[in-house]
């Protein structure tokens, strides 16, 4: 729901926000990039200025690409913006015309992490009020199936 509140929250300040999902072929996911992408795409279609797009390499460059000049980060915490900080300046001395915004988690959203959050679907907790409905279902559809 982190992304999700961030994401909705972008959409009251800018006229476009994308979503940019990273595909990231060197790491092992519980979803894939297009079933992420569908997964947001589906959270988020209540919002007509969001559209949500896969992309591969810097996000740096994503934003250049796609003509963004700023970056839209959620922060939960101290480390967030520690880890956040160091982007920025990679990020500006890479391309100094794409800036960054950083929107701090609602309370509710700072102490979820997404690997916490899948830890408890996969040992059965609810997460029903964490999580939209369609993304709750096909968690606990990935990890049903995982358990054959």
């Amino acid at each position: 729901m982190g992304h999700l509140d961030v994401a909705r929250r972008a959409a009251r300040l800018f006229d476009k926000v994308l979503v940019a999902v990273y595909d990231t072929p060197s790491k092992s996911l519980l979803f894939d990039t297009a079933e992420r992408v569908d997964l947001m795409r589906r959270a988020v279609a209540d919002i007509g200025n969001i559209e949500v797009i896969p992309f591969t390499g810097l996000v740096v460059q994503c934003a250049r690409d796609t003509g963004s000049a700023t970056i839209i980060r959620g922060l939960r915490s101290g480390p967030d913006f520690e880890y956040e900080s160091q982007m920025f300046f990679m990020n500006r001395r890479l391309e100094p015309d794409v800036d960054m915004v950083a929107l701090m988690s609602d309370a509710e959203h700072m102490m979820i992490s997404s690997s916490l959050l899948k830890e408890v679907a996969r040992l059965g907790g609810d997460i029903t009020e964490m999580v939209p409905p369609h993304v709750a279902a096909a968690l606990h559809e990935k990890f049903q199936l995982s358990a054959q």
